[in-house]
């Protein structure tokens, strides 16, 4: 069923429980419009601060509001707010500020922005901090979820957003279960394991390897930090092979998060698709293709892993 980017289901969410909480505050860096808070903006004026192109200093603010008892969601697009990586893991991580670090148009589904604004390291930085959170919803349904969820976690928390609509792939009366993977199509043979904007994907592609008598499961990992260590194992002792898919850098993201455990487990085999290189401008769906990360090279490359 066709739905909404994540980042519009972000706004709406944070608007409504603007109204049920008052120590919600928002920051944003002269992008709300495209991030969506100007939804909280418009209702909450008051609590709502436009902190320019100055993304490192809305780190700071955030971060002394929270530890005056506030709960600040920071806003902007992806690779900006985590471009000042050094105030968030000072100001945030290492002070254990509440903060809830909200990066929108991530990956190359952004398309036609553009690679400056193309984040495809955010993942790897934020999962590097002992206390980070870090959370990617697969469609509009989870992500209006799990900002409920985020605004009454206690601690820093990554929420990664999309530019780009996304086809729901959760039914309506879903329940978002923190640092808990979602098998979203049962299958015996392998497992396909994505998060955010390339679970649809995933799923198209579990069809076409059905096609060929090939019976892949398919777990969307919204909460990347705390990873579900717990269905990764079954799935490792199970059957064995896991493919991991992601919009970020093959480098530290979905995939690392994963092999990490498998390796510890000392059983299974990952194969990872990402992103391994930089990208351009150009329509979404063309750029999934040619960088990997569209249906057909998704089941390819499961048929790669399941005959090794």
């Amino acid at each position: 069923m066709a739905g909404k980017a994540t980042r519009t289901a972000f706004g709406e969410t944070l608007a409504r429980l603007g109204a049920e909480n008052p120590r919600i505050v928002v920051l944003d860096a002269d992008l709300s419009k495209s991030t969506m808070s100007d939804f909280f903006a418009s209702k909450f004026p008051d609590r709502f601060f436009d902190m320019g192109i100055a993304e490192g200093n809305m780190v700071g603010a955030g971060a002394g509001m929270a530890l005056a008892g506030m709960i600040p969601f920071i806003c902007s697009f992806a690779t900006f707010v985590v471009g000042r990586f050094e105030q968030i893991r000072m100001s945030v991580g290492y002070s254990r500020a509440n903060v809830k670090i909200v990066g929108t148009h991530c990956g190359i589904g952004i398309g036609p922005d553009g690679y400056s604004q193309m984040a495809l390291e955010d993942i790897a930085l934020m999962r590097s901090l002992p206390n980070m959170a870090v959370v990617q919803p697969g469609d509009a349904i989870e992500a209006e979820r799990a900002v409920e969820y985020i605004a009454r976690h206690d601690g820093p928390v990554f929420l990664r957003l999309t530019r780009q609509n996304l086809n729901d792939v959760n039914p309506p009366d879903y329940k978002f279960e923190f640092g808990k993977g979602v098998v979203l199509r049962p299958g015996r043979d392998m497992t396909i394991m994505a998060t955010g904007g390339v679970v649809g994907n995933a799923l198209k592609a579990a069809a076409l390897l059905a096609q060929k008598q090939v019976d892949a499961q398919v777990v969307n990992i919204h909460t990347i930090k705390p990873i579900d260590r717990d269905l990764i194992g079954r799935v490792a002792y199970s059957q064995g092979k896991i493919l991991t898919v992601e919009d970020h850098g093959i480098v530290g993201g979905l995939g690392s998060a994963v092999a990490e455990v498998v390796a510890e487990l000392g059983r299974g085999r990952v194969k990872r698709v990402a992103v391994e290189d930089y990208a351009e401008s150009g329509d979404p769906d063309g750029l999934y293709k040619k960088y990997g990360l569209s249906e057909d090279n998704i089941a390819a490359k499961a048929l790669e892993l399941l005959h090794d």
